[in-house]
């Protein structure tokens, strides 16, 4: 397996981050972002369901699935065991970054902060979250902090939609931007897989211009 995001999202940008609240809405949610253009998707590790979800998602085939909210490094261990081709954390915990690498699966921390971020370059990681992205300031906060560490490529995730997708997506430090809005918890609970191949076809869209 490889430890490099780049490599395992395929060159995507945009990577759908998901609370599933039911595995039975796992397989219809992974055909909608499938047929929407998604290559990637992020299944987050705060609802029950969610390793059952990571599993049904992965068996679909046709998308990269990771886990994101990971904290520990036992959640780090059941992702990957339930198919997480990478491992998502909002905040840097050394714990977590040690186990995924023994595991070989890529690992991306959440940052907000300088400080954060160059406890990740310690680490040996160059790829971070910047998280929550838009109430730390944006864009402006992703270019404060790019300045001083060109050699790090973000993954902004947290009060982004479609709006701002474009201001993300122009930074040449940006890797790929994560987003809830394209699959809500709201669209799988009226099963609005619809509405979910729509949005996420836009923000695919969106991401190739």
């Amino acid at each position: 397996m490889t430890t490099d995001l780049a490599t395992v999202l395929y060159g995507t940008r945009i990577l759908p981050v998901l609370t599933v609240p039911s595995a039975a809405s796992a397989p219809p949610l992974a055909e909608a972002l499938a047929a929407g253009g998604a290559r990637c998707a992020e299944v987050a590790f705060r609802t029950p369901e969610a390793e059952r979800a990571l599993k049904a998602m992965t068996a679909h085939g046709g998308l990269t699935v990771g886990a994101g909210t990971v904290l520990t490094a036992e959640q780090a261990e059941r992702a990957v065991a339930a198919g997480a081709r990478f491992v998502v954390s909002p905040g840097f915990d050394a714990a977590v970054i040690a186990r995924c690498r023994e595991l070989a699966v890529p690992v991306v921390p959440g940052v907000a902060t300088a400080t954060e971020l160059m406890r990740a370059l310690r680490a040996g990681l160059d790829t971070v979250k910047l998280f929550p992205a838009a109430p730390l300031g944006g864009t402006t906060m992703l270019k404060a902090l790019a300045a001083p560490f060109p050699q790090v490529r973000f993954v902004p995730t947290g009060g982004i939609d479609p709006a701002l997708l474009p201001d993300y997506l122009s930074h040449p430090a940006v890797l790929a931007v994560g987003g809830s809005w394209m699959a809500t918890t709201g669209h799988l609970e009226r099963r609005a897989y619809g509405e979910i191949r729509r949005l996420t076809a836009e923000a695919v869209e969106r991401s190739t211009r």
